[in-house]
């Protein structure tokens, strides 16, 4: 049976190419599909034009809007199990973090549904006997959301939620590799109540489908989550159509382990920094700053916990580390760590593709440490997307410092150290957009988000992850009883 998509509010075989849903772990069939096709993209845009100006959703109070994303949480609660074997059927995750995802996008929902009762417009005046003013927030319009492979359910949530809530509507295009995720996502809005042709969901791939869509004249904004290259290039469309963009891009993200630092809580965190998801995550800690005088003895530890992790399949309880998301990806990340050999790079473990075994069959590749690098040679520059840590040391803060800003990417930075004083000093100093200290990978939906340089432009999650997807209008209010005297 072919799997349908969702546009306009209805579901139908899509008009594109053929295309199929894999397993990762042993590239079984998950779904076989139609890509949308260009004919879909037009009828979705035009629907959602239509949906977000008519009263059904524009004129609707926002507890009213609020009810649908409340009712979206409660149904991904009630089916946690369910849509988590389908995330792991969809992108490998460990059934562990699916779960977690899961629960989190039932959590993004009901924030923004929160936000969205309690959203305020202002007051930006002072005292005037002629005017008051005031000014409020109102939708920007269809908005073309691009997400990404490695979190589907939590991505695909974190646009779709806070757009809705701010009275617009969403033509969802989600990753190629990841359909199945986003097209569930469409049937428990429309189970929820969402009215037709406020979201589609696009499967197909970002090159045909993707671009369709952000070109189409009444899209009014691009939020994407992916590469930097695609980012750049979707920054020029919206440049050209003069019209906004959110864009969540790539991560080299530094880790700093101090001479003070708790070593047991700091090698743990930047294990799970690194090897959680497998390294398929935009902020893995990947790059491994350690000073000197600890150096041996983190790196001992590391590769210890390293060597410990279970890497197998997914729906195996216990596992930390499924497969990645296909053999392709796989042979990228392979190929970084050849080339880090080959250039005199040190494997500590790690470093081979399975051959034996199960693991075979899939897209695996164990979590892997190397050091003996210069921090200028691509291993230590450039986003690896896999279980892939590169170590090195540091004497100073000065010289640390000017190592971990040394990247084009902005993302994300994590340090360990017992110092609060030092922390903040350091995390002053660091371009990244989220710094965490004493921990790592910790999210919450009411803190925003988003990257320093080629890491991305603006901020999702927090209330102003609403008022990314709206614009303000001011009004003036005259009090001044007489008529203007300029003509007497």
């Amino acid at each position: 049976m072919t799997q349908k998509i969702f546009v306009a509010g209805e579901w139908r075989v899509g008009r594109g190419d053929a295309m199929v849903s894999r397993f990762p772990a042993d590239g079984s069939l998950n779904a076989e599909l139609n890509a949308a096709g260009l004919e879909d993209v037009e009828e979705a845009v035009e629907a959602a034009d239509a949906a977000w100006r008519a009263p059904a959703w524009r004129d609707r109070l926002p507890h009213e809007r609020a009810e649908v994303l409340y009712r979206v949480s409660d149904l991904i609660r009630s089916r946690l199990e369910e849509l988590a074997a389908l995330q792991t059927r969809d992108n490998g995750k460990p059934l562990a973090e699916a779960r977690a995802l899961v629960a989190s996008a039932a959590g993004t929902a009901r924030y923004f549904a929160a936000a969205c009762e309690t959203l305020e417009g202002e007051l930006p005046t002072q005292r005037n006997a002629d005017f008051m003013t005031l000014s409020q927030y109102e939708p920007l319009g269809v908005i073309a959301a691009i997400t990404p492979w490695n979190s589907p359910i939590a991505s695909e949530m974190q646009k779709v939620a806070p757009a809705l809530a701010g009275g617009n509507a969403v033509v969802l295009k989600p990753a190629e590799a990841t359909p199945l995720m986003a097209l569930k996502l469409g049937e428990l809005f429309e189970e929820a109540g969402l009215p037709k042709g406020l979201l589609s969901v696009l499967p197909g791939r970002g090159s045909v489908i993707g671009e369709a869509l952000v070109r189409h004249p009444k899209v009014r904004k691009i939020s994407f989550t992916g590469g930097t290259n695609t980012g750049r290039h979707l920054a020029h469309v919206a440049a050209d159509k003069l019209i906004g963009t959110s864009l969540e891009l790539g991560g080299k993200s530094p880790t700093i382990i101090c001479e003070d630092a708790d070593l047991e809580q700091a090698v743990k965190g930047v294990a799970y920094g690194i090897f959680s998801s497998a390294g398929q995550a935009c902020i893995a800690g990947s790059r491994l700053f350690i000073h000197r005088s600890r150096y041996d003895e983190v790196m001992d530890r590391l590769e210890a916990i390293a060597r410990g992790l279970r890497v197998g399949h997914p729906e195996t309880p216990g596992v930390h580390l499924g497969p990645l998301i296909n053999q392709g990806h796989r042979d990228s990340v392979a190929a970084y760590v050849d080339q880090a050999r080959e250039q005199g790079g040190r494997i500590r473990c790690g470093g081979e593709i399975p051959t034996q075994g199960e693991l075979a069959a899939g897209s695996f590749y164990p979590p892997t440490l190397i050091d003996g690098l210069a921090h200028d040679s691509a291993v230590c520059q450039e986003e690896i997307f896999g279980p892939v840590l590169v170590a090195l040391p540091f004497d100073d803060e000065d010289e640390l410092i000017g190592l971990a800003n040394d990247n084009v990417y902005g993302l994300a930075a994590g340090i360990w150290t017992s110092d609060y004083r030092r922390a903040l000093r350091l995390a002053g100093k660091l371009e990244a957009g989220t710094v965490w200290i004493n921990t790592y990978k910790k999210f919450s939906i009411s803190t925003p988000f988003g990257g320093y340089k080629e890491s991305g432009l603006g901020r999702e999650k927090g209330r102003q992850g609403i008022q990314a997807y709206m614009q303000q209008k001011s009004l003036y209010l005259g009090l001044d009883a007489a008529p203007m005297n300029w003509c007497d």
